[in-house]
């Protein structure tokens, strides 16, 4: 690859990480030999990593919508498990101690770029102990990353919602926040009067009685 491609490429990724970040993650797209895209939203996840298979080489998607720190914690958490999976194939668990240590291991670079603001920097290092399967799934490392996300007035968690609010997800379905069970809120599905159990940080819109 020449230089000027190198450097439209390291452009590109400026638009969606931190600046200091852009070039260390090229050169590991360039050294994986690893196909990168920046996928549309996905509800469900952050980022995606697939194995090759067949014809194809390794994948790494992150979703577009992802603030610059929440696009970089999921991109070396992607790499993380590429670097897995030259190393261990499927003999070791997706989220196992290979994992974990490689993504420490992924993630210090960028500590010592200082790459962070130190809100975000004390989050993951709390997270790096015992890191898992998703940065969502962190609730202190998911509110540091998501007050560097753009304003959304019409959306909040259901974690800042009152009690017996109504809110409705991006599916149209209506709910009521009910109580809160350990990590999670009771809520009930007005139409079908089923139980759903509701992260706290999941973004939903309110719905005006």
């Amino acid at each position: 690859m020449n230089q000027e491609v190198k450097l439209d490429k390291v452009k590109i990724l400026e638009t969606y990480l931190p600046p200091k970040a852009a070039p260390l993650i090229s050169r590991w797209i360039d050294y994986f030999v690893c196909e990168f895209k920046v996928s549309r939203n996905r509800n469900s996840k952050f980022g995606d990593y697939r194995h090759p298979y067949g014809s194809d080489g390794h994948r790494i998607s992150v979703n577009y919508d992802l603030n610059p720190y929440a696009f970089l914690v999921t991109t070396v958490h992607e790499f993380a498990h590429l670097h897995t999976w030259n190393e261990h194939k499927h003999k070791v668990k997706p989220h196992g101690a290979e994992w974990k240590a490689n993504f420490k291991r992924m993630m210090q670079p960028f500590f010592e770029m200082e790459v962070f603001p130190p809100d975000v920097k004390k989050a993951i290092t709390g997270y790096l102990d015992n890191p898992a399967a998703s940065s969502c799934s962190d609730l202190n490392l998911y509110r540091s990353l998501r007050q560097y996300d753009a304003p959304k007035p019409d959306h909040l968690t259901v974690e800042k919602l009152p009690a017996k609010a109504l809110f409705k997800l991006k599916d149209g379905r209506v709910f009521q926040k009910e109580e809160r069970l350990r990590k999670r809120y009771r809520c009930v599905e007005i139409s079908s009067k089923r139980v759903y159990l509701f992260s706290p940080v999941a973004e939903v819109e309110l719905v005006e009685r």
